[in-house]
């Protein structure tokens, strides 16, 4: 039996498909996280979706920005954007019911020596209080209002977290720190710009897992969405986007062993010209 964990997949499903055959996996004893943005600028998006659906009782995920995205979309609360692949979705005879499973997927995961989110947490979070937030944020987004909740979804503020947040900025927050947050000012607050490397970051941003005190040290977080800083195992997190949609890698890890597993991009997006 194995526990592993992959990287963003984005509608690449061939590179799945080509993954978990190199790692053997068997869903009859295996488990397997996938740390969000299963879907979306990739070719396969329905076929990823139908997967994590179909085999729900080995497979975990938590929603990332473009499963959020997919969401707003089909309650009409989005807007497809020409780059989207998700289409298929949209129109599928199942798509209402695929929506609806991928709705009442959560936003945060916790093992016993794992914890996984789609971006990242807060550095004043712990563990539990991260997992009480997501809670928090799952009840709206599976709740009777949740139309009402994508509509006030998108935007940028707040930057900064404090308990004393309420309402939509609340949750707002918690969905930004879960599915979007790259780098924080050395003030503690998101910057939602930064998509680079690390040796490109201005001086005035920090990586979120460099902060200092963190809270949740006690816990190796496993995420995805950055795919520019690419594969990272230190300073008690593992980034697995290495790019598989943009000509890169799709990378899983044996959490247990810390193995690491990849297969090349079949042909993927040039990320320097891809669609914005």
């Amino acid at each position: 039996m194995a526990h592993y964990a992959i990287g963003d997949i984005q509608g690449c499903f061939d590179e799945l498909t080509l993954l978990l055959a190199k790692i053997g996996f068997n869903h009859g004893t295996d488990t397997l996280w996938l740390v969000g943005d299963i879907v979306n600028r990739g070719p396969k998006s329905l076929e990823t979706l139908k997967f994590a659906k179909e085999h729900d009782s080995s497979v975990q995920m938590v929603l990332g920005n473009h499963d959020l995205h997919l969401l707003a979309v089909g309650c009409g609360e989005g807007t497809l954007k020409r780059s989207d692949t998700v289409e298929p979705i949209l129109t599928h005879p199942d798509g209402h019911a695929m929506l609806d499973w991928l709705r009442h997927q959560p936003l945060l995961v916790r093992g016993d020596r794992h914890v996984m989110v789609h971006a990242g947490i807060l550095p004043q979070w712990s563990v539990d209080k991260a997992e009480s937030l997501a809670r928090e944020a799952e009840d709206e987004l599976q709740g009777k209002k949740y139309r009402k909740f994508f509509g006030k979804m998108y935007g940028n503020k707040p930057t900064e977290w404090t308990d004393d947040l309420t309402g939509y900025e609340r949750l707002r927050m918690i969905i930004n720190v879960f599915t979007r947050m790259r780098a924080l000012t050395y003030k503690g607050e998101l910057d939602y710009e930064y998509k680079s490397t690390l040796k490109k970051m201005p001086l005035y941003l920090r990586p979120w897992f460099k902060a200092p005190d963190r809270q949740n040290l006690d816990y190796i977080t496993v995420f995805g969405h950055w795919s520019s800083l690419g594969y990272v195992n230190t300073d008690q997190v593992i980034a697995l986007d290495t790019g598989a949609l943009w000509g890169g890698e799709l990378t899983a890890v044996n959490l247990d062993t810390n193995e690491v597993i990849q297969v090349p991009s079949l042909g993927g997006l040039d990320w320097k010209t891809a669609l914005k």
